[in-house]
C-alpha cells in the first residue's frame, strides 16, 4: 500500500483541536505528531487550514441489496458514503430477502466483499420465528440483532411477546431496535384514511405515526433490556417524549441503553412537509419543531449518544405517488457530515462534539475494534474537511443510485476534500479511487 504523510493538519480527536501531521503507512496510523516531515512517503498533502477528522461511522443505512437494487446497492451507496466522509457503515436486514438467516446474512457480507468502498457490517435480521439463527449470530464480527418493534418490510415485524422476552433474554450481541408501536399505528392509519383518502398528504404522516406510537415501543424496549439485563441501542429517536427514557450520568461506554439521533430529525421538522412533501416522509416521522429543539438539546447533554443517517433511498418515480403509496425514507448517508457541520457553522455544536458524536461513540457503543479515533495504531480511516470550501447539492455531484435529495439546490458551507478507507486514499476532490475496497469491521466483544 501507499504511505501517506498528511501535514499542516487541524486534528478534531477526542475533544481536542491541535495542529499535527500524520503519517500512513500499512493501511494504519503510524504516526501523529507536530513535525513528521522526516517520514518518507509516496504522497505528502499539504493539509493547512482543513480539518482532519477520523472518519464517519454511519450505524444505520439501508443499501437495498439483494432484492431491492432498482432503488440502490451496495457498491453505489457505499461510493456516495466514502465521498462524503463516511468510511464505514452498518446496514440493515430489511432487504429482499430480509436477512432472517446466518445463510442470507453471509450472502450480504459476500457481496460486500466484492463491491464495498466503505468498511462494513450487517445486522442479523428478527421475525417471530427465526430464534435460533439468532443465537449463532458472532458478536465478534457481525455489529447487533435488528428488531422492528414496528411495520417493516417483509415478515420481520416482532409482536410475538414470547419471542421479544426471548430475545431481549438470549441475544449473544447488541440489539438494535426501530420502535414503533404497530397497533397504534394502525388505527390512526385507518382513521386518517376515513378522514381525508385521497386527500391526503405527507403533513398527516407525524399525525399518523405520533408521539404515543414512539413513546409506548420505546418504552417497552427499555422496559424489557432492563429486566434481562440486555445491551440495547434504540435507533432514531424523533420525539421529546422518548428522551426521558435515557441516561446522561454515565459514560457511553458503561451504558447498557443507548441512543441514537439522525440528521433529517434534527435538520427538519413538520414545517417542511409543505415544500418537500414525501421526500422527507420517513418512520419514524419527522415532527413538529418543539420535537427537533428537545432532540437538539438531549444530544447536547448526551441523552442522545450517536448521529447517524437511516439512509434509505427510493426511486423518484416511487416517491412521487400520492401519500399512502409513496414509500418511507430519505436519502442522506453523502451529506450527513456536511449537514451537521452546517450546525458547527451556526454555533450550535463543537467540532469536537460533531467528531464523538459520529465517529467515536459508533466505535464505542458497538465496540468497534481499531477504528472511530485519530490513534497511533489505528486503521487510517480519516476525512479532509475544508470548512471554507462551498458545496452545492446538485444533481450532477448526487452520487446515490436514485439520483435526488432533499437537499438538492442547497449550498451547504463546507466541503470532504479526502477521504481514506483503511489507509487507502478512497476519495479526492470529487474523484473516488476503487482499486482497493473496504474491509468487515471486527468488533471487541
Amino acid at each position: 500500500m501507499k504511505t501517506y504523510l498528511i501535514v499542516n493538519a487541524l486534528t478534531v480527536n477526542e475533544g481536542a483541536i491541535s495542529e499535527n501531521d500524520l503519517y500512513i503507512k500499512n493501511g494504519r496510523i503510524e504516526k501523529i505528531g507536530k513535525d513528521l516531515s522526516a517520514q518518507i512517503a509516496d504522497e505528502v498533502i499539504d493539509a493547512a487550514g482543513q480539518y482532519l477528522l477520523p472518519g464517519v461511522i454511519d450505524d444505520q443505512v439501508h443499501f437495498r441489496e439483494p432484492g431491492l437494487t432498482h432503488k440502490a446497492n451496495i457498491y453505489t451507496e457505499s461510493r456516495a458514503a466514502v465521498a462524503g466522509g463516511t468510511t464505514s457503515f452498518m446496514e440493515m436486514p430489511n432487504t429482499v430477502p430480509n436477512a432472517l438467516t446466518q445463510a442470507l446474512l453471509a450472502d450480504k457480507y459476500e457481496i460486500a466483499d466484492r463491491t464495498s468502498l466503505g468498511n462494513y457490517s450487517f445486522f442479523m435480521g428478527t421475525s417471530n420465528d427465526n430464534l435460533e439463527e439468532i443465537l449463532k449470530t458472532d458478536p465478534k464480527n457481525v455489529c447487533g440483532v435488528k428488531i422492528f418493534m414496528g411495520s417493516s418490510t417483509g415478515h420481520m415485524l416482532v409482536d410475538d411477546e414470547k419471542v421479544l422476552a426471548a430475545v431481549f433474554r438470549d441475544c449473544p450481541t447488541l440489539i438494535a431496535t426501530h420502535c414503533e408501536d404497530e397497533p397504534t399505528v394502525r388505527q390512526r392509519t385507518e382513521l386518517f384514511r376515513q378522514q381525508y383518502g385521497d386527500q391526503a398528504t405527507a403533513a398527516l404522516h407525524p399525525q399518523i405515526r405520533n408521539e404515543e406510537a414512539c413513546l409506548k415501543s420505546s418504552s417497552l424496549a427499555v422496559s424489557l433490556a432492563k429486566q434481562y439485563g440486555t445491551r440495547l441501542h434504540i435507533l432514531h429517536l424523533s420525539t421529546a417524549d422518548e428522551l426521558e427514557l435515557f441516561d446522561n450520568t454515565v459514560p457511553l461506554r458503561d451504558k447498557r441503553i443507548t441512543s441514537e439521533v439522525c440528521v433529517h430529525h434534527l435538520w427538519f421538522s413538520a414545517d417542511d412537509y409543505a415544500t418537500l412533501g414525501n421526500q422527507i416522509k420517513c418512520n419514524p416521522a419527522i415532527k413538529a419543531p418543539h420535537h427537533r429543539a428537545a432532540l437538539w438539546q438531549a444530544l447536547l447533554d448526551d441523552r442522545l449518544d450517536i448521529i447517524a443517517t437511516d439512509h434509505a433511498p427510493h426511486t423518484w418515480d416511487e416517491k412521487s405517488q400520492d401519500y399512502w403509496k409513496a414509500p418511507a425514507g430519505v436519502p442522506l448517508v453523502q451529506h450527513s457530515l456536511l449537514m451537521m457541520l452546517e450546525a458547527w457553522h451556526d454555533g450550535r455544536l463543537r467540532l469536537e462534539q460533531i467528531v464523538q458524536k459520529m465517529s467515536h461513540a459508533p466505535a464505542d457503543c458497538f465496540r468497534v475494534a481499531e477504528r472511530g479515533y485519530l490513534r497511533e495504531g489505528y486503521y487510517a480511516d480519516l476525512v479532509l474537511v475544508d470548512a471554507n470550501r462551498p458545496y452545492t447539492v446538485s444533481k450532477e455531484n448526487i452520487l446515490y443510485k436514485c439520483g435526488w435529495s432533499p437537499l438538492e439546490g442547497r449550498t451547504l458551507r463546507s466541503t470532504v476534500t479526502h477521504t481514506f478507507v483503511s489507509g487507502h486514499l478512497a476519495y479526492r476532490n470529487g474523484t473516488l479511487d476503487e482499486s482497493q475496497l473496504g474491509q468487515r469491521l471486527v468488533f471487541d466483544r
